[in-house]
């Protein structure tokens, strides 16, 4: 390996190719585009060959990118873990758990906190974010399982998914919404929607449905899936949310938020845990794959 290539010419890469684009990766490291964009190129150079190729607004691993990301991530991999033995107190070490909206409000924190009470010197770190960012750190082992809904069949190469529970989509509004009781198409037509984003896994699904109600070219006033921003917008307008059950479920049982009825049932998915097919075996990783389809067959209230 050229002697001038550094580890942070490796974690950008890794970075870039999980998001498929230069500007997330540069926010959450806190640099400029530029900046982050120079170190990439420094890389390519230092390779000799080009990484990725760009297709609209996304950047796309070529073969060699391909070829490289999963040995860089092996090598990454190595280098944490040999840091890690280094440190003292390390105890039970740590899981790496990438969660998804519709797991992060009610399902994860039941499964967290039991996991809390049998295995106290395991650490649970916890990443959250879009499905391909997630899918990325899966893919790359920088995670060691995900826990929502399941990856599309193009997205499953080297991925196994364990079924836990259906859940469906629901479209919600503020308690006491002027427009209750008025068919859902007129509802739509009538006030600000909140949508989630293009690359959601339950996009198309709510773009079905708006299809066969002849409102497939509709505009969203918003794109989100975060709980925090999607219940203030509802909460400071008419505005109606096409969202998964498991993410306002608490605000649906407090009635802070009500279900308009849709009718369709195939506004539902599965939901449910996503792992490498060769991915660590280890004994604490499989306990809190036992407590999730524990807390899961359970279903302690009626949005798990």
């Amino acid at each position: 390996m050229h002697p001038a290539i550094k580890l942070r010419h490796i974690r950008a890469f890794l970075d870039i190719a999980a998001e498929g684009s230069l500007s997330g990766v540069a926010r959450r490291q806190g640099i400029t585009q530029p900046a982050l964009s120079r170190t990439l190129a420094e890389l390519e150079d230092l390779l000799g060959a080009p990484l990725f190729r760009r297709e609209k607004r996304r950047l796309i691993l070529t073969e060699a990118g391909v070829t490289f990301r999963r040995q860089a991530s092996l090598g990454l991999q190595a280098l944490e873990a040999g840091a890690a033995a280094l440190r003292p107190g390390a105890g039970g070490g740590a899981i790496r758990v990438g969660i998804l909206p519709t797991a992060a409000t009610r399902l994860f924190p039941r499964v967290a906190l039991r996991f809390r009470e049998v295995a106290p010197e395991t650490v649970l770190k916890i990443e959250t974010g879009p499905h391909s960012h997630l899918l990325g750190l899966l893919h790359e082992g920088r995670i060691d399982l995900m826990i929502g809904r399941m990856p599309v069949p193009a997205e499953m190469a080297g991925l196994t998914f364990e079924h836990l529970y259906e859940e469906d989509i629901v479209l919600v509004a503020r308690s006491e919404h002027p427009l209750i009781d008025v068919p859902i198409p007129t509802v739509l037509a009538a006030v600000p929607v909140i949508l989630p984003p293009e690359g959601a896994l339950i996009r198309r699904a709510v773009d079905d449905y708006l299809a066969s109600l002849g409102l497939a070219t509709l505009r969203p006033a918003f794109e989100t899936v975060a709980l925090a921003v999607g219940r203030g917008i509802l909460a400071g307008s008419d505005a109606v949310w096409f969202i998964s059950r498991g993410v306002v479920a608490e605000e649906l049982e407090r009635s802070v938020l009500v279900e308009l009825p849709t009718g369709m049932r195939f506004l539902s998915g599965a939901v449910g845990i996503t792992r490498r097919q060769a991915g660590p075996e280890a004994s604490r990783l499989e306990l809190l794959v036992q407590i999730c389809r524990e807390v899961a067959r359970r279903r302690e209230g009626p949005a798990l």
